[in-house]
């Protein structure tokens, strides 16, 4: 074989070797719009492709509810001076003799402090003997304890207080301005007033999240819904439990967009328009609008709601596909609500991974001419 010809055929290898190179290794964001249809329960793969429309957009929007339930949201607010078990009451006495059962001529009344209400809701008082205070506001257990008193000595005059103890008392932790144990008293009976006597939240309030425990009932609302709705500002009892957190909820943002990332939810709800707009919305010279999609595990019930399938069994995997082209299709995009855990995937216009395969293959058969003019230089 002549050298030209030795030229031309190794020429001609590296040639088509660069070409099936390049058409496997050129480098790109992820899969393309068939690559993703390829993974169809329809041919080869295990996902439901789902186009967006109004019959979706229903179906799928589906944001878990939060709110208090009914044995919460019926509780009356207590009375303000409710004295309840684990509460300390103060009762002074004053009698009108100069020696009375507990006065003397040096003392005018007699202060008994930190009497305990027992766990059978009674306190002892001396002379009075028990009597039952829980369930009593302190000027009916002071009437109580004058009548009992009354049958000893002369028209007594009995003064009662009540200060917050354990069964008054509500603890809040979390993202709030001063966590603790606090008295429920007769401005801080309802949950916000609770709130605020804690130094108010330390998140913003539209992440903020309230979660009640009630002895086996622990219910979550939304602290803006609080204001929103007044009939969640449910009213405490003694031994409840607040937690603040911020919504901790997130989902992705891939491809050709603006910006890649993990974004964290700042509103309750957030559209796929919104989510885009979060990370700069679709990369002008490189995203393909027909090819917006979303990946999710969605579950049973409303898999069977969207896809129409009520014989299927167990969470399945659905990609949603939004073309922002489509006639209506920004307001299928600004109707459809992004969920937690979700993937918002935008592909590639078709011109620009041509164009990127072109530019690979042309580096490949540039660095292919070089090497085969050394080769030529040596064996000449």
């Amino acid at each position: 074989m002549s050298a030209g010809s030795y030229r031309s055929a190794s020429l001609l290898a590296l040639a088509v070797l660069a070409v099936g190179l390049g058409a496997c290794t050129v480098p790109r964001p992820g899969p393309t719009m068939n690559e993703i249809f390829a993974g169809s329960v329809l041919r080869e793969g295990n996902a439901y492709i789902v186009a967006v429309g109004d019959r979706v957009n229903r179906a799928a929007n589906v944001t878990p509810a939060l709110g208090f339930s009914d044995d919460l949201r019926r509780a009356r607010l207590l009375g303000g001076d409710t004295i309840r078990v684990g509460d300390e009451i103060t009762v002074t006495v004053f009698e009108n003799v100069p020696e009375g059962l507990l006065t003397t001529t040096e003392t005018a009344g007699a202060r008994l402090e930190q009497i305990q209400v027992d766990q059978q809701g009674y306190i002892y008082v001396p002379f009075a003997g028990r009597i039952r205070a829980a369930g009593q506001s302190p000027e009916g257990l002071r009437s109580t304890i004058a009548r009992q008193l009354d049958e000893q000595t002369p028209d007594p005059q009995v003064y009662v207080s009540r200060t917050g103890g354990d069964g008054a008392s509500v603890s809040l932790v979390g993202r709030l301005g001063a966590q603790g144990v606090y008295p429920i008293e007769r401005p801080t009976r309802s949950l916000t007033a609770m709130i605020a006597r804690a130094g108010g939240v330390t998140v913003p309030p539209q992440v903020a999240q309230v979660t009640v425990t009630r002895g086996s009932i622990s219910d979550r609302v939304w602290l803006e819904d609080l204001f929103r709705h007044p009939e969640l500002d449910i009213a405490l009892r003694g031994g409840d439990r607040v937690l603040i957190q911020e919504d901790t909820r997130s989902f992705s943002v891939l491809g050709a967009t603006g910006a890649q990332s993990q974004i964290p939810f700042d509103t309750p709800t957030i559209s796929a328009v919104e989510a885009l707009a979060r990370v700069g919305g679709l990369d002008a010279t490189r995203a393909d609008p027909t090819g917006v999609f979303v990946f999710r595990n969605e579950p049973e019930r409303i898999a069977r709601s969207v896809l129409g399938m009520p014989e299927l069994v167990g969470d399945q995997r659905v990609v949603y596909v939004l073309d922002l082209t489509a006639p209506n299709g920004m307001f299928m995009a600004r109707d459809f609500k992004i969920r937690d855990g979700d993937t918002v995937y935008v592909t590639e216009a078709a011109a620009v991974q041509w164009n990127r395969l072109i530019s690979t293959l042309t580096g490949t058969l540039s660095a292919t001419g070089a090497a085969v003019s050394l080769a030529d230089s040596t064996t000449d």
